[in-house]
């Protein structure tokens, strides 16, 4: 049976990754640096990196999709972090997309894109 899934996304540097989830309120849950691998996570989510010191954020094409109870809380709260509003990283505010979804989209300093929303109800 499908429990979870979990995306593997690219890291040009574990140290800078881990100081931007860390603001969102990610932890490192599991550091293999030798391994290149990093598991970060919050509440029941898990974000896991893989080295990749090449990457160009501009160029990425990563990303996930994280599903909360409310986008507009998490907006917030990300919001409330004063990240840079230009370039990489960037926070969006909350908004219903025409698909049924309320999201907001954050990109880290490596370009990974996340959308975090929840499903309007019908």
């Amino acid at each position: 049976m499908l429990n979870r899934a979990c995306p593997i996304l690219p890291s040009s540097d574990f140290e800078e990754t881990k100081r931007f989830y860390n603001l969102l309120g990610f932890r490192a849950a599991s550091e293999y640096p030798e391994h290149g691998y990093l598991i970060l996570d919050r509440d029941d989510v898990q974000l896991h990196f893989f080295s990749a010191p090449q990457h160009v954020a501009e160029t990425s094409d990563h990303g996930v999709f994280v599903r909360v109870d409310n986008a507009n809380v998490v907006s917030t709260e990300f919001l409330a972090l004063n990240l840079p509003d230009e370039g990489i990283p960037r926070v969006g505010k909350a908004e219903i997309k025409p698909w049924g979804i309320c999201e907001l989209a954050v990109i880290d300093p490596d370009g990974n894109l996340l959308r975090i929303g929840h499903i309007l109800e019908r």
